[in-house]
């Protein structure tokens, strides 16, 4: 009896942990509002982690904190502009209202949740040539800044 209590706590414990690691993607996709945002890509095919495209949102350099010595938490306001979302203001601090992204630069870039998106292997080589010839992604924040893409379209 002992035993199998053992093997459920940890059984549990276990979900628990993969809820909480992607409770903010689910939560951006589940609660978020839609935004769309110029994208480019980056690097389209790693062999290592499967089809996906690697992204970067020209658009939301505007005031980037990379060259700060301070590394932490980073929120990034978001502003309409001809019908497309850019970078407001850079904070450290969380804003009180309007959509932003809640994102952080402690590693060599500033990474919101939106860097990358998995698809299949053919679709990741025609979403290649999608993003060359320019696009818009479609991405889902939620209340607390948490970010998913969830589509990429010709912009």
């Amino acid at each position: 009896m002992k035993r199998t209590f053992t093997v459920a706590l940890i059984a549990v414990s276990q979900l628990a942990l993969a809820g909480v690691a992607v409770a903010p993607q689910l939560s951006a996709r589940v609660l978020g509002d839609s935004y769309l945002v110029r994208v480019a890509p980056v690097d389209p095919i790693d062999p290592f982690r499967g089809a996906y495209v690697a992204l970067d949102y020209p658009d939301l350099h505007h005031g980037d904190p990379q060259s700060s010595d301070q590394r932490g938490d980073l929120y990034v306001t978001l502003v309409e502009a001809d019908g497309v979302w850019t970078a407001g203001e850079w904070s450290r601090r969380r804003p009180d209202d309007g959509p932003y992204l809640a994102c952080d630069n402690r590693s060599w870039q500033v990474r919101c949740g939106i860097e990358s998106w998995f698809l299949p292997q053919d679709r990741a080589r025609e979403t290649e040539q999608l993003l060359q010839d320019g696009a818009v992604a479609e991405i889902k924040v939620d209340s607390r800044g948490n970010a998913a893409v969830v589509d990429v379209r010709a912009g």
